[in-house]
């Protein structure tokens, strides 16, 4: 299909169709990149995600269906008819952001992420299909640039397997190893992305992560165990934690609301 530039129908309905030359140099080429395991979202430097084609190259993890999850889970914390403020920590392609800007016309998304590289392809993605004004690219270590500044609803698909994790060879040797893996358990980013997401995020605000499979129990502690103060203060940490299960019935999508502190 990308080679012939056609569509899966006209493959179907033109058995007989021969490659030219050049196209059958251009195929065998990527079918020997693809024997390496390169994984063929590279290959042909796309993949779709929430119904937007997205340009993918290896300084970006190729979106996953799963983290579809995290958009809806999203939208109906932010709520489709209001303005909001809206940080996607660890943006990679954008996918995330660009799709909360696509289904939220009032949102205003600030999309941060570590590698200047993934953050100019996002802002390829944000430019395409049209939501590059409402779509603020920040390079910064988890919120660290944007230290000050408030949110609405805090969304991330952050680094979450644990190193030495058994990986298939197409992810563990062709994505990039930043945003895979986050430390000995799993859990790093979140410690510490739990902690700024608290300060980032207006009182009464959401923070809604992508989580590994069978971390919910470790999360939920974590944003139980977040409190500044214990003591007659007011509580300052987390409150209505949930999570949401994908197609599989796994964890996914953890939530939580921001409570106390001004």
């Amino acid at each position: 299909m990308r080679v012939l530039g056609r569509d899966r129908a006209w493959l179907m309905t033109h058995p007989d169709a021969e490659l030219t030359a050049e196209q059958a140099e251009r195929f065998d080429a990527w079918v020997a990149r693809r024997v390496r395991q390169e994984p063929v979202q590279y290959i042909v430097g796309e993949q779709e995600f929430y119904g937007l084609m997205l340009r993918v190259t290896p300084d970006v993890l190729i979106p996953r269906p799963e983290t579809e999850h995290v958009v809806e889970a999203a939208i109906a914390k932010a709520g489709r008819d209001t303005a909001v403020k809206i940080c996607d920590v660890g943006t990679g392609s954008g996918a995330i952001a660009i799709a909360l800007a696509k289904e939220l016309p009032r949102a205003e998304v600030t999309a941060v992420d570590c590698s200047a590289a993934a953050l100019e392809v996002a802002r390829q993605n944000a430019e395409f299909h049209g939501v590059a004004e409402r779509v603020r690219f920040v390079e910064s270590d988890l919120l660290k640039a944007v230290r000050g500044e408030r949110f609405d609803v805090v969304v991330s698909n952050p680094p979450y397997v644990a190193e030495g994790e058994a990986l298939e060879a197409q992810v563990r040797d062709w994505e990039p190893h930043g945003a895979l893996f986050a430390g000995p358990t799993g859990l790093e980013v979140y410690r510490r992305l739990i902690l700024e997401a608290w300060l980032a995020l207006n009182p009464g605000g959401w923070l809604v992560m992508e989580i590994g499979h069978g971390q919910r129990e470790a999360i939920e502690a974590l944003l139980s165990s977040h409190e500044s103060s214990p003591g007659p203060e007011p509580k300052r940490g987390w409150s209505a934690v949930s999570f949401v299960a994908d197609l599989q019935g796994i964890s996914r999508v953890a939530m939580a609301r921001r409570v106390g502190g001004e």
